[in-house]
């Protein structure tokens, strides 16, 4: 396929999404919720959205020494169709989230299940910063220092079963405050999953926080699952409901566009997307943001996953 370095809409955002684009603006601008301003400054982002310290040590073992991407871009660039199909509209319109009180519904194929509040799933974790590489599937890619813990922490707290294969996860649906769920652009609410190894590898971690602070409504406020090895849609945002399974779980873009995004989702330059070529990709805040850089097997992980994948055809779990 090419590696044509112009970019063009129908390439950053999947044609069913960017076609049905103009449509949700009309609809935000027809309710009133649309107001045209410049956009924020980075100070006005972290006095807006950023109002406590967390408490964490920096974990080096899993951290690249690649430089970090500013705050601005972190928080400013985002997919989180909840809040609009634009890479701007989720910081514009998250401001509606109520990420306080929240609580996460934990049940299925598990010993101890239950409501429980987010102070009371964080509450027992100690806290650790870790700089990913994070890497959409539309070809861009960032450096984010995370504030969480341990995937697998939570998951041997609730006691799964022998009958747990799988992790379900299910994002909040409430189009009061998440207006992109007013169109049929998935079909809400968003949910996303992982294999039970996967899930517990050091690697995948719940996310709480960045930048030494609590996570911004737009980066996936207040809970939020970071799997750095995979395409940046399998970290499913503002997590309401974690689900042990038998099987694995039908997830949104799995089902929404089954050629384009299939379960496993693990960064692959070999594997194309059907309309352009994962070979490279391009870095959220570079001097060029046309300039390009290849890809790496598992965003650069492959040295601690790929033996999670041995023996299977990634390109047809792809």
């Amino acid at each position: 396929m090419s590696d044509d370095s112009r970019t063009r809409s129908s390439e950053i955002t999947p044609e069913s999404v960017y076609r049905s684009r103009r449509e949700f603006l009309a609809g935000l601008a027809g309710a009133g919720a649309l107001a045209v301003a410049p956009p924020a400054s980075t100070q006005e982002l972290m006095n807006v959205t950023l109002v406590e310290r967390l408490q964490f040590k920096p974990n080096a073992r899993y951290s690249t020494s690649e430089k970090a991407n500013s705050f601005a871009e972190v928080s400013g660039y985002n997919n989180f169709y909840e809040f609009g199909t634009g890479k701007e509209d989720p910081a514009a319109n998250a401001h509606r989230l109520r990420p306080r009180p929240w609580s996460v519904l934990v049940d299925g194929e598990c010993g101890r299940p239950g409501r429980v509040a987010l102070e009371d799933l964080t509450g027992p974790h100690a806290l650790e910063e870790r700089i990913y590489r994070l890497r959409c599937v539309e070809a861009w890619s960032m450096v984010i220092p995370w504030i969480g813990f341990p995937l697998g922490d939570l998951v041997k707290r609730f006691e799964p079963t022998s009958r747990a294969k799988y992790l379900e996860f299910t994002t909040l649906q409430d189009p009061k405050q998440m207006p992109g769920q007013r169109y049929g652009v998935l079909d809400w609410p968003y949910v996303e999953g992982l294999r039970m190894d996967e899930a517990m590898h050091p690697l995948a971690i719940l996310a709480v926080g960045l930048y030494g602070k609590p996570l911004p409504n737009q980066n996936g406020a207040p809970l939020r699952l970071v799997v750095p090895w995979k395409y940046g849609f399998k970290s499913i945002k503002s997590i309401v409901r974690i689900r042990f399974t038998e099987r694995m779980p039908a997830t949104s873009w799995a089902l929404s566009a089954p050629r384009e995004y299939g379960f496993f989702a693990n960064v692959n330059p070999d594997v194309d997307h059907p309309r352009w070529s994962q070979k490279s990709e391009r870095r959220i805040g570079s001097s060029s943001f046309l300039t390009r850089q290849p890809t790496m097997k598992f965003n650069g992980y492959a040295a601690e996953v790929a033996g999670l994948y041995r023996g299977m055809d990634l390109a047809r779990n792809f």
